[in-house]
């Protein structure tokens, strides 16, 4: 694969920021202008809370599979060396380490002065909106991070003694987070109204019944652990998960993307360069050929290079008929790709790099398409994969995508209706409350883009396989769903935290294709016939013949401390500075 320098701006709004002009990027540092200088109009509004769309996840401006590789830190994928936090190998800090405040004080910043500005009070509350979900969005993170964190929502100067104070429960950080958000939901304008790539009403709700998920399930699950909430209220949170959720479903402004066949929907949503018209995709990062705005995403998803599905998740997978894969009926054979993919739930074919699909096409001078073949498992390096099981998600076989470096202009989704369904069906399961007209409106309106059988509350297979086998089958099954929704995406680690779910991986390797007795042994010749796998060399399998690809450097599986790593230790600094935080369980041994 080849490398170039590029350096790239991404700037967001409009064509990613298209609004940021050049005298918008002359000015003083925003956190240093006095009201004289730029508190005037409402249009200055605007352009001060530009700076926070930037933070939203994206494509990058280096190398890598973007936000297709956001699930490095979990079960679904294997990176070419493991992920620390899982392994429990991540070191306490001096300092970062994620605790950072720069983006709440400039958010403050602008809560303190916006009144300043003369104007309409609707179109200033629109903006006061954006910022407010944008403080919301900033402090969440550091929740999920560190659970108790103190609680700012004014700028404070150096010396004040509110900045030496002790943390604020979760609990009470996460209902300022939902106050800020329904002040969103109040005041932003819907997706009807609001310029284009802007945070809407819309995005508001969808954001609340995540926080509000997260909070009931994590208080649900670690209850009467050292990571358990005083006063803990889960179902509180579960309520307003599902009534946000609700909301938004009933707005009825989003649909489930469709491109008109299920044998290729999913995968054609992910692939795009434009979204205009997607309603399920609320948000999106837009890139652009013409202004330089480009990454380098498809360079890595059309060879399968640098991350790789793992066996665990692929078993994830139901069948056709809906049943998991112990008791199916159907032939499932791991001794090829296509038939460990045969006759399951039509999503799998649309994530798994399957051998005769398109990898390149609209080659120059009419020449023929470049058909995918095998798994680049034989490639040292971020050119190869580990697994064996690549990934297709996001890729795009336009040649002009990949030709060379930094071409791609692939979208970069941040916010799915599809979400809002998911965690409708969690909360209402969580509740006990969900009916089968609670499933028929959300997971079965994903299932309809495929053509997949309805998951049906009355008729659920028993899998002796369940992850979760002490909860309900329902909460198996809505689980599962969005496993297999949101793979690659971003979502998982964050699941497995507020599930308590590290059990799942603890002491475990992840494993890949079957290689020994497999359809691809014995294939990776070079010119001269020899044999390029070397098995203990540059390929591990274990007992099974199935690729073992941490078998040298996690012999024991992944290391996670559950005692300890469900949260992140707050840098030595910060306890010096303050002698009121207190360090997370676990850390000061």
């Amino acid at each position: 694969m080849k490398r170039s320098s590029f350096k790239l701006y991404i700037l967001f709004i409009g064509v990613i920021l298209a609004s940021c002009s050049k005298d918008f990027l002359d000015r003083k540092p925003l956190d240093k202008i006095s009201s004289a200088d730029y508190w005037t109009n409402t249009n200055d509004l605007k352009l001060y809370v530009n700076q926070f769309y930037t933070k939203f996840p994206s494509h990058g401006t280096g190398y890598g599979g973007g936000m297709f590789w956001r699930d490095n830190n979990s079960d679904n994928l294997v990176p070419r060396s493991f992920n620390a936090r899982m392994n429990g190998s991540w070191n306490k800090p001096t300092s970062g380490g994620g605790w950072g405040w720069t983006d709440i004080r400039n958010v403050n910043y602008f809560l303190d002065n916006y009144d300043n500005v003369p104007g309409d009070s609707k179109d200033k509350k629109s903006y006061v909106g954006e910022a407010r979900f944008f403080r919301a969005y900033f402090y969440f993170s550091l929740v999920k991070q560190f659970g108790d964190v103190p609680w700012y929502d004014h700028v404070l100067q150096p010396g004040a003694e509110e900045l030496y104070k002790a943390r604020d429960s979760r609990n009470f950080v996460i209902d300022k987070i939902l106050e800020d958000l329904d002040y969103a939901i109040e005041n932003l304008k819907g997706s009807g109204a609001q310029t284009s790539m802007r945070v809407t009403k819309e995005v508001a709700l969808l954001f609340k019944s995540r926080v509000a998920l997260f909070e009931g399930t994590w208080e649900k699950y670690h209850e009467g652990t050292d990571f358990g909430v005083k006063d803990a209220n889960p179902t509180k949170y579960l309520d307003l998960a599902a009534t946000a959720a609700k909301a938004l479903i009933d707005l009825g402004t989003c649909q489930i993307y469709s491109d008109g066949n299920t044998e290729t929907s999913y995968y054609t949503l992910f692939n795009k360069t434009d979204y205009k018209g997607v309603t399920e995709v609320m948000l999106w990062r837009q890139y652009d050929q013409d202004l330089t705005l480009r990454h380098n995403l498809q360079r890595y998803l059309q060879p399968g290079a640098g991350t790789a599905l793992s066996k665990d998740f692929c078993d994830s997978y139901l069948d056709k008929e809906g049943r998991p894969l112990a008791v199916s009926t159907f032939e499932n054979s791991y001794v090829s790709l296509s038939g460990m993919s045969k006759d399951r739930d039509p999503r799998m074919r649309q994530t798994l790099y399957i051998p005769g699909r398109v990898k390149i096409n609209n080659k120059p001078n009419g020449a023929a398409d470049e058909l995918y073949e095998r798994p680049p498992i034989d490639v040292a390096g971020e050119d190869g994969n580990m697994t064996g099981l690549v990934s297709c998600k996001g890729m795009d076989p336009d040649y002009l995508q990949s030709y060379s470096s930094f071409q791609s202009t692939t979208g970069a989704i941040v916010f799915r209706y599809a979400e809002a369904l998911l965690n409708y069906a969690e909360a209402k399961a969580e509740l006990g409350t969900i009916t089968q007209a609670d499933l028929d409106i959300s997971i079965n309106k994903l299932r309809d883009r495929v053509g997949m059988v309805h998951l049906e509350l009355g008729a659920i297979v028993a899998d002796p396989n369940w992850k979760f086998p002490t909860l309900s089958p329902i909460i198996n099954e809505v689980r599962r769903e969005r496993r297999i929704e949101f793979v690659t995406t971003g979502f998982r680690f964050d699941d497995l935290m507020r599930w308590k779910a590290a059990n799942l991986f603890v002491g475990k390797r992840p494993r890949g294709m079957m290689y020994v007795g497999g359809e691809f042994e014995g294939k990776y010749l070079d010119d001269k016939g020899t044999d390029l796998i070397t098995l203990g060399k540059n390929i591990n399998v274990d007992e099974n013949g199935f690729i073992d690809p941490y078998k040298k450097a996690l012999p024991a599986g992944y290391g996670f401390k559950e005692d300890r790593d469900y949260l992140k230790p707050i840098p030595t600094n910060e306890l010096t500075i303050n002698k009121n935080l207190q360090q997370n369980p676990g850390w000061d041994k």
